[in-house]
């Protein structure tokens, strides 16, 4: 069966556009190539192998412009640098 003229173009979209997002993420990903690139489910098992647990919570953009700031030297980035923080600022509250 002869396809249509408008299903061909259609196909040829497609298949353009597939192209596309295949060259980005191949451009992209090289640049971390040198660190493994774990999966969400990975990471989560990971995560909870150490214990640690999601907690979100909303923040004003100045303290988190700050915090970001910080995390960056800090060698364990945004999770070691609240960790510190919050045990800092409990220990301090129980004194």
């Amino acid at each position: 069966m002869a396809m249509k003229k408008t299903d061909l173009e259609k196909n040829k979209a497609l298949k353009l556009t597939n192209s596309m997002k295949l060259a980005t993420a191949d451009r992209f990903g090289k640049a971390s190539a040198a660190a493994p690139v774990l999966d969400r489910r990975e990471q989560r098992r990971l995560d909870q192998a150490q214990g640690l647990v999601p907690f979100a919570c909303k923040l004003n953009a100045d303290l988190v412009a700050q915090l970001q700031e910080r995390a960056a030297a800090h060698p364990e980035g945004m999770t070691g640098l609240l960790t510190e923080i919050v045990k800092r600022g409990l220990a301090a509250d129980a004194s």
